[in-house]
């Protein structure tokens, strides 16, 4: 044919690193980004609007990945951790002006991603070993294509019915917290045992379940500048978790097969269920137990 031989070589590495693999099947590809340079509070009110835990950090035009920034690197900002030294180092505690610092101050670098050649399996593997709930996907250049997260997995994991309940997975004992602690030590507590959720007990009964999200949209959609008159981090963090708590509050039993709690926090769009048996705490199923139960099967 005229103009065949015109075309050039074929360009086999280029051609290999375009094969997606399984895990694209399940991605989301149109990603929402950040760039290095986006205000700390900007990236938390989009993450807070648009319901994510994480949010990618790339280069403008190459979409080379640079960093993602987690509900958790929130959490440690706002007081859990290390990275609140930006509040009271740098900035004597005016956690006004820290909000709008650059997203990289406080972003996680060089995150673990996934190839778009990857496999389902390949997911598993890095959400069980590694504990991390969300894979940036790239491409041969290291430009990203898409994120798969624990519910993605867990949600191609869901087939088929299985002979587990609830009490063969389920963490027991459950770290808890009380009504009155202030929001500052409840992120501190998040940071120090990596949880992303603590239930809210009194006298030993369950009267909500507070996230590392709902912290985090204690500031994205407002509410924490409420609490402001000087602008201090003492106000915004010492305020109790109970002013957190909505009213919706989703458990589950013992008993319950491990395949319809999956469907029903599908459904409720929720990443875990408190267990209750006699009207007392038992135990905590998540996202993260239930990939790793389907996985085991």
């Amino acid at each position: 044919m005229p103009g065949k031989l015109d075309r050039g070589p074929v360009d086999f590495k280029t051609k290999i690193a375009e094969h997606e693999g399984e895990i694209m099947a399940i991605a989301t590809r149109n990603v929402i980004t950040a760039q290095q340079t986006t205000p700390i509070i900007q990236a938390v009110e989009i993450m807070s609007k648009e319901g994510f835990r994480r949010l990618p950090v790339v280069d403008p035009g190459t979409h080379r990945l640079r960093g993602i920034v987690t509900v958790s690197d929130v959490i440690n900002f706002m007081g859990g951790g290390e990275k609140f030294n930006l509040v009271q180092v740098k900035h004597g505690g005016n956690f006004l002006a820290a909000i709008n610092e650059e997203l990289h101050e406080i972003m996680t670098p060089q995150p673990v991603t996934m190839p778009v050649t990857g496999s389902i399996s390949d997911a598993v593997n890095i959400i069980i070993n590694q504990k991390i709930g969300g894979i940036p996907i790239v491409d041969a250049e290291g430009s990203l294509r898409g994120i798969v997260t624990e519910r993605d997995v867990m949600k191609a994991l869901t087939t088929e019915n299985s002979n587990r309940t609830v009490e063969d997975i389920m963490k027991s004992p459950v770290r808890v917290t009380s009504p009155d602690t202030p929001i500052g030590k409840v992120c501190e507590e998040m940071v120090k045992c990596r949880f992303r959720r603590l239930p809210v007990v009194v006298d030993d009964v369950l009267c909500g379940i507070v996230t590392a999200t709902d912290i985090m949209n204690y500031l994205g959609k407002g509410k924490a500048f409420e609490q402001l008159t000087t602008g201090d981090s003492a106000e915004v963090m010492g305020a109790p978790v109970r002013s957190l708590l909505s009213g919706e509050l989703y458990t589950t039993t013992p008993d319950r097969n491990i395949h319809d709690i999956t469907i029903e926090m599908i459904q409720k769009g929720i990443g875990a269920f408190p267990v209750i048996e006699n009207s007392h705490l038992v135990g905590l199923v998540t996202e993260y137990d239930l990939v790793k139960a389907f996985a085991e099967e």
